[in-house]
């Protein structure tokens, strides 16, 4: 595979003019910075070469890159335990480095959201660092949690809550006194009752927006603010208070004051910067964090935890379609990211049992993950044709649709990574329950072969499997019938057709298929059962496996245009 130089940069400040609307319906690309690209040949992807791949970037159809966390590190969360909020990762580049991906981007008609992680950070940070140094109720400590622990000597921790990550949220420190981490250890959380932690933050937003940087993607959005007045509820009595706005530690009404002023920030700069939340609550909380006077937008999870059934598609594109009407926002798209199990092997495995609510017991996957792989099968075929169909899907719906770094070559997620290797915190602290997130984090494979498929001249930092040279751009680029090709045909023709943020429902006769109608004259059919469907003589504009005889095969989406 030839791979075009970078495109050339000169000093000059170019930002994108345009639609301050942009976002309502873009293609947003997320890369994970550590594993898309390596330019120096340390085994970790880095900014130059993300500058060096714009090309295929812009080649893609995408309206924006979200890069997730390259900020300092100890990598003890993937880049989302942060030592640094205004810099780059030494081992991933420079600020100059920045600048330069972010012209060459802006010149290609890329625009550049960024991670920012506002619940936590590194326990590197300076910040926290200063905290250790300090004496209890020092104002160095009154950023962070620190309490002091139960207890006649306070050897216990100040509640039993656990982690997000397994074990104790709670951390001692020299002195005794406790912090705590809702994440790793090494990420310990902010206090956002405290105005100098507020300050910090609407000085980064300013810092990166300064840049030319485009939006931000806010992390765990719905955790910053907490009440831990005394006494704090030990775990039982914590399950048991409902999440209506004043719970103790998630998806607080007061954290909407936080982001009233973050959308002051973003409107002062022309066109106003972006945001997209994080946050995992309830679909009647979710439009809070969309509003035009908070963040904007809010991503809807909940293909994430959908099986590849027409009738949970249809409920899930139906409610949240309306959840995003009533904020005045658009709606978002997610099949994967950085986080999650990939599409293509999620559709290719049995569906999970579930709950009455209807959401899946155990995280989908993970017991074939646990099992490395033997069980249960896994049809890789079945999912990857599945997957492309509910990409294309889910590409002719109304709303943004965020792709994840790989899913346009239909990767899998990598099963094939010893215990030695992994990298994830989850691993580490939930042994035997819980497999972590390496699997899809995996570099990626840009040539068919090469010690690292391509990603760079000195390995990659997670293993890659052998049957990663087929799913390579190279190998993909020249199979005219490669998710690759269908991605980049579908985000072109996406540009030429999309239209004004509706769609109506075409009853199909069949519980197995569903079709919608968007302004402007274009169909998307999605079949979801294993029978073939009539097309009735429409004319094909794309489609996401070969039409046989006017007939739309299972697994499978058409976009049409009927004939007069």
């Amino acid at each position: 595979m030839t791979i075009e130089p970078s495109v050339e940069t000169d000093d000059r400040d170019v930002h994108l003019a345009g639609d301050a609307t942009w976002w309502r319906q873009a293609a947003v690309y997320q890369i994970y910075p550590r594993s898309f690209a390596d330019a120096d040949g340390d085994g970790i992807g880095d900014i130059a070469g993300i500058t060096d791949r714009v090309p295929y970037l812009r080649d893609l159809g995408i309206d924006a890159v979200w890069l997730s966390p390259f900020y300092p590190s100890e990598l003890a969360d993937g880049g989302y335990d942060v030592a640094d909020y205004r810099d780059v990762d030494p081992r991933l580049g420079t600020l100059a480095d920045f600048d330069r991906m972010l012209r060459a981007l802006h010149r290609v008609g890329v625009r550049v959201i960024v991670d920012i992680v506002p619940n936590h950070s590194s326990d590197r940070h300076e910040w926290f660092q200063a905290a250790l140094a300090a004496a209890p109720g020092s104002p160095e400590r009154a950023r962070y949690i620190f309490r002091d622990g139960r207890g006649p000597d306070g050897a216990e921790p100040p509640t039993d809550w656990e982690s997000a990550f397994g074990g104790p949220a709670w951390e001692r420190v020299a002195d005794g006194q406790w912090y705590f981490h809702n994440f790793a250890v090494e990420q310990p959380d902010f206090d956002w009752s405290n105005r100098e932690v507020r300050e910090d933050f609407l000085t980064t937003l300013r810092f990166w927006s300064d840049r030319g940087v485009d939006g931000f993607r806010i992390d765990v959005a719905h955790m910053l603010t907490k009440d831990l007045t005394e006494p704090l509820p030990m775990r039982a009595e914590l399950a048991e208070i409902p999440i209506d706005g004043r719970h103790p530690i998630t998806d607080r009404d007061d954290v909407h004051e936080v982001y009233a002023e973050w959308r002051q920030v973003f409107d002062s700069y022309d066109p106003p910067r972006t945001a997209v939340a994080e946050a995992w609550v309830a679909r009647d909380r979710r439009q809070r964090y969309a509003s035009a006077e908070g963040l904007g937008q809010a991503f809807n999870f909940d293909l994430l935890e959908a099986d590849f059934d027409a009738a949970q598609f249809r409920a899930i594109v139906a409610d949240n379609i309306d959840l995003a009407e009533s904020s005045g926002s658009s709606t978002t798209w997610v099949l994967s990211n950085h986080d999650v199990v990939r599409h293509a092997t999620r559709y290719g495995l049995p569906d999970p049992d579930r709950a009455p609510d209807g959401r899946p017991t155990l995280k989908h996957g993970n017991e074939w993950l646990l099992s490395k792989g033997k069980s249960p099968r896994l049809d890789r075929e079945q999912g990857l044709r599945r997957a492309r169909a509910a990409t294309l899907f889910v590409l002719g719906l109304p709303g943004s649709a965020y792709l994840y770094q790989g899913e346009e070559l239909g990767l899998h997620e990598v099963v094939e990574i010893d215990g030695r290797d992994r990298q994830d915190p989850t691993y580490f602290r939930s042994p035997g329950v819980d497999i972590g997130r390496d699997g899809c984090r995996v570099p990626l494979p840009w040539t068919r072969e090469g010690e690292s498929f391509g990603f760079g001249a000195g390995g990659a930092h997670l293993p890659q499997p052998a049957w990663f040279g087929a799913a390579s751009v190279e190998a993909e680029e020249e199979d005219p019938h490669s998710t690759l090709v269908l991605y980049r045909a579908a985000l072109a023709l996406r540009h030429e057709l999309q239209s004004a943020e509706h769609l109506e429902w075409i009853e199909t006769g069949d519980d197995d298929v569903l079709s919608f109608s968007r302004p402007g004259g274009w169909e998307i059919v999605t079949n979801f059962g294993d029978q073939s469907y009539d097309l009735r003589g429409a004319e094909v504009l794309i489609a996401s496996a070969e039409i046989v005889g006017g007939s739309l095969p299972p697994a499978a989406t058409a976009w049409i245009a009927r004939k007069e």
